[in-house]
């Protein structure tokens, strides 16, 4: 069977996650050994590679009880995290790498600067996925200034929390309300839940704080999807972003197909002679793209398009 096999050039990791990648490599090159405050990325083949190199994932329990051992070195992930977690990581001795991402870092600092302009007097919403790490750090921001801060993973929660009269009644807090979305929620998502809250909240102050990066791929990776036979759309199963863009395609071309890896791979999504797109989430590494690419040729029994070969099949 003939396909056309094109990778997309702009999936793969986000630079926030390519720096932490590199950060934790480094280390793991000199001592061999590191710990790493929840997965560093949400992408199960990726975090074997990168145990074998001597990193290892502790949960916020083993953070907090101590069981790295005193000055353990510990990095921080992208996602950043709550001024508690600086707390206990100086109570415990421990040494820090922190790899917030600089966009998630800016967030935090403009959630905190409002939430300290405001007070007691108003509220911080947050549009984005409860328990999610990035927002427990940007919960964190507000709450450490005695700030009531909600968040808000969709319009149904939106309408759960006026009927509860937390937002959208005559008091002070209304006119001094703001919003902030996560930074790799979907654009679209972010924009209709804002109008919504202007017809509830007049006075909101609303944040545009989606990273750029993961903003443009949106649209570019719609414009990928559509013009595919086929979609496979690589992605740990536990990436929100994932999650996301996977949604996107789908809505795009409803042959998408979610996979993990190249085992998720089955012939019957294919046709003789169609051309089929490779994409992922921020949080899929390209070498896994690729590898993805490889086996749909050789794997499969499939042959590929030398216009459309990615480079690690050259």
């Amino acid at each position: 069977m003939h396909l056309k096999i094109e990778i997309d050039e702009g999936s793969g990791f986000c630079y926030g996650v390519v720096r932490a990648i590199g950060k934790a490599e480094e280390i793991l090159s000199a001592s061999g050994k590191l710990y790493s405050l929840g997965a560093i990325v949400h992408n199960d083949t990726e975090l074997e590679r990168l145990a074998q190199k001597g990193l290892t994932s502790i949960s916020y329990d083993e953070f907090e009880n101590g069981a790295p051992g005193h000055g353990a070195g510990i990095l921080i992930r992208a996602h950043g995290e709550p001024p508690k977690t600086y707390a206990i990581a100086e109570k415990n001795s421990y040494r820090l790498i922190d790899c917030t991402c600089p966009v998630v870092l800016r967030l935090q600092e403009k959630i905190r600067a409002a939430a300290k302009r405001i007070g007691g007097n108003g509220r911080i919403l947050i549009f984005g996925k409860k328990g999610h790490a990035e927002v427990n750090g940007l919960v964190g921001q507000a709450e450490a200034e005695g700030c009531d801060v909600y968040v808000i993973e969709n319009e149904e929660m939106l309408h759960s929390l006026s009927a509860s009269g937390k937002i959208g009644g005559t008091g002070t807090a209304d006119s001094q309300t703001e919003i902030f979305s996560q930074t790799t929620k979907d654009p679209d998502g972010y924009r209709r839940l804002c109008d919504s809250l202007k017809r509830l909240i007049p006075g909101i102050k609303i944040n545009d704080t989606i990273c750029g990066q993961v903003a443009s791929r949106h649209a570019r990776l719609t414009d990928f999807a559509a013009r595919h036979d086929t979609i496979l759309f690589v992605s740990g199963k536990e990436s929100s972003n994932g999650k996301v863009l996977y949604g996107l395609c789908k809505k795009a071309n409803p042959r998408s197909h979610f996979i993990e890896d190249e085992n998720g791979i089955k012939p019957e999504w294919f046709h003789e002679g169609e051309s089929v797109g490779i994409c992922g989430a921020t949080s899929t590494p390209k070498w896994l793209l690729e590898r993805v690419a490889t086996s749909l040729t050789s794997g499969v029994g499939l042959t590929n398009s030398p216009d459309k070969r990615p480079d690690s099949l050259q």
